[in-house]
C-alpha cells in the first residue's frame, strides 16, 4: 500500500529489529518500538534512540528503548507516560491512514527476568490499543507476535480484542492513572525526546516534541490519562489535534 501513511508499533519487550530494517529509510511508514533496551546488553541488543531512520525516512523511526533493568521492572505507569508523552504526540503529528501493530505480549506482568522480567497488566495493553484507536479513524490491525506465558498472552489479547470490537475493557484503577513512571523510564524518554527534538531532519518529531524537558514531562503524569491524550500539551508540547 506505497500510497498510504502507515503506523507501525512494535510493543514487543524486545527491539523489532527486523521490521526496523525494512523501513528505516522509509518516509510513508512512522516506526515506533517500546521495548527494554539496557544499553544493548538486553537481546537483540539493537533499537538505541539514535537510531531515527536514514534519509528519506530520517526522523520516522523512533525507539523507546527503556534503560535501568529490572531496578525497578517497567511497568503500566512508564508505558502509560511514553504514550503521553512520545508514541501519541508524534503519532498525531504524523496522522497516519492506518495503524500496524506488532502485538508482542512478553512484556506484560508474568514473564521471567530472561525474558524480559517487566509487569505491565493485560489491561493496561488493551487501554493503549483503544488510545491507538483514535487514529486513522480507528484502522488498527493487531498481528499477535511475541509472548511465552500461556495466562499473559491469553490475557492481553482478550484485553486488545475487546478493545478493537468497542467492548468493555477492564478500566485502570485511578491510581495507575495518576502515578509517576519511575526515574530510569524518565530518563529514557527524556533520551528519546533530546534526540528527535534536536535533530531538525527528523520531520516528525522535531516539530512535535523539539523544546519538551524534564519539567514539561513531570507535569504530563499529573493530568488525567484521558485529557493528556486528548490534548497532549505540557508547555512547548503542542498537539495540531
Amino acid at each position: 500500500l506505497p500510497c498510504l501513511l502507515h503506523l507501525l508499533t512494535v510493543q514487543d519487550v524486545h527491539h523489532g529489529n527486523g521490521t526496523q530494517e525494512v523501513f528505516y529509510s522509509d518516509p510513508s511508514v512512522l516506526y515506533i518500538s517500546l521495548h527494554r533496551y539496557d544499553n544493548g546488553n538486553f537481546f537483540p541488543g539493537s533499537g538505541h534512540p539514535s537510531e531515527v531512520g536514514a534519509s528519506p525516512g530520517e526522523g520516522f523511526n523512533v525507539n523507546v528503548g527503556w534503560m535501568g533493568g529490572l531496578n525497578p521492572p517497567m511497568g503500566d505507569a512508564e508505558y502509560l507516560a511514553a504514550f503521553r508523552a512520545v508514541v501519541m504526540p508524534i503519532a498525531h503529528e504524523f496522522s497516519p491512514d492506518v495503524v500496524l501493530v506488532s502485538a508482542g505480549f512478553d512484556a506484560v506482568e508474568g514473564h521471567s527476568s530472561s525474558l524480559g522480567g517487566y509487569k505491565v497488566t493485560a489491561k493496561c495493553f488493551g487501554f493503549l490499543t483503544r488510545q491507538l484507536m483514535s487514529l486513522a479513524g480507528g484502522k488498527v490491525v493487531l498481528a499477535l507476535e511475541g509472548g511465552h506465558d500461556l495466562k499473559a498472552i491469553c490475557d492481553a489479547s482478550e484485553a486488545c480484542v475487546s478493545a478493537l470490537l468497542g467492548m468493555e475493557v477492564e478500566p485502570l484503577s485511578q491510581s495507575v492513572l495518576d502515578q509517576k513512571p519511575c526515574e530510569n523510564a524518565v530518563l529514557s524518554l527524556q533520551k528519546v525526546i533530546q534526540i528527535h527534538g534536536e535533530n531538525t531532519t527528523c520531520h516528525v518529531t522535531s516539530r512535535t516534541i523539539s523544546n519538551m524537558t524534564l519539567r514539561g514531562l513531570v507535569a504530563l503524569w499529573k493530568i488525567h490519562a484521558v485529557s493528556a491524550i486528548a490534548s497532549l500539551s505540557m508547555g512547548s508540547l503542542t498537539s495540531d489535534r
